[in-house]
């Protein structure tokens, strides 16, 4: 092919290149390993030795003209594409920026953390257990056998397996105490379960704070003193704890706990019910049949435990006044906290 001839064409191509992907392709049409050029190149061996240095000289002149031609067009599409990029780049300072959006604790995770924070500035340890339990250990062990009348207090998931979904943190205290020899003081957070319905004030699935303190000598009224601290530094008011007799049947004598309302300072309100008094948690003495079911000598030991639920003092603490709130997903009521 006549050089002057694959200058033109080369020419016209690398002119009308509208990219950087459509040069490098012209590029390597005329001067790839089998390109234009070198085929040309390779024709001059068969060629006169005068014909050779005449047409290898104009070749030659040829391909510096079009290397020129490629770096100008290369270096026109690299400025193009730099000031396209650089307007869709551009950042005006003067536009307000974008807030990310930064999530945070679900408000029963806060709550059940805090109450960790603080139990466990007080020397008690946090432990965890099964979700699915046994019939021994979610009543009989608790001094709740089968044909107790207690049993009905608690409408119980059973399962297929023979196991069943535990109905409060309890079992905990006989799983510790089978593998721990006291004294000890211990905590157990976790999700409880119970067939009732929904509404305001109840659901099926709560998570549970249980405690439990074993020593040669612990009374109730190391227990109001320590449920009273506890109180106080969550809600970070002067709160004041009363106790009442009431029945469980794990624990010997039975108390339920009422604390000073937290909206009137035991006043008296609509919140409180004009008596001033809020009711938080079940609490007593140990069982003698507990610490028996968990290989521990009664007389050696004494001990108290104590329940309250998560999602009733996140309700209290937040002002919050429908439980289902908590598991609904709506991101509106989550976003507050």
């Amino acid at each position: 092919m006549d050089p002057e001839l694959i200058k033109e064409n080369a020419k016209k191509e690398i002119s009308e290149a509208e990219n950087l992907e459509k040069l490098n392709g012209v590029l390597k049409k005329y001067f790839g390993k089998e390109g234009e050029l070198n085929s040309v190149l390779k024709s001059l061996l068969s060629m006169p030795p005068e014909e050779r240095i005449r047409l290898g000289s104009q070749i030659n002149e040829v391909k510096s003209f079009l290397r020129n031609q490629f770096d100008q067009k290369a270096s026109e599409l690299k400025k193009n594409l730099e000031e396209r990029n650089g307007r869709k780049e551009k950042i005006d300072v003067s536009v307000p920026g974008k807030k990310p959006r930064v999530g945070t604790l679900h408000p029963l995770s806060r709550v059940k953390k805090r109450c960790e924070e603080i139990f466990q500035s007080m020397g008690f340890e946090v432990v965890e257990g099964p979700e699915m339990e046994s019939e021994w250990y979610n009543f009989d062990a608790l001094n709740i056998p089968h044909d107790h009348p207690a049993r009905d207090l608690w409408d119980t998931f059973y399962l297929k397996n023979g196991l069943l979904l535990r109905t409060h943190t309890s079992p905990n205290q006989i799983r510790y105490m089978e593998n721990h020899q006291p004294p000890l003081r211990i905590i157990v957070p976790g999700t409880v379960f119970r067939h009732e319905a929904t509404d305001p004030s109840h659901e099926f699935q709560l998570i549970q704070l249980e405690g439990l303190m074993i020593d040669k000598k612990v009374s109730a009224a190391n227990f109001k003193a320590i449920i009273e601290g506890f109180f106080k530094r969550f809600f970070n008011k002067n709160i004041k704890a009363r106790l009442r007799p009431d029945f469980f049947p794990f624990v010997e004598p039975g108390f339920d706990v009422s604390i000073s309302c937290v909206v009137c300072g035991g006043k008296g309100c609509s919140v409180c019910k004009k008596s001033g008094w809020i009711e938080v948690a079940g609490a007593g003495m140990v069982h003698p049949n507990v610490f028996k079911n968990a290989g521990l000598i009664p007389g050696d030991w004494q001990g108290w435990a104590f329940g309250f639920g998560i999602e009733r003092l996140a309700m209290m603490k937040y002002k919050i006044n429908d439980i289902r709130l908590f598991r609904s997903g709506d991101l509106r009521f989550l976003k507050q906290f």
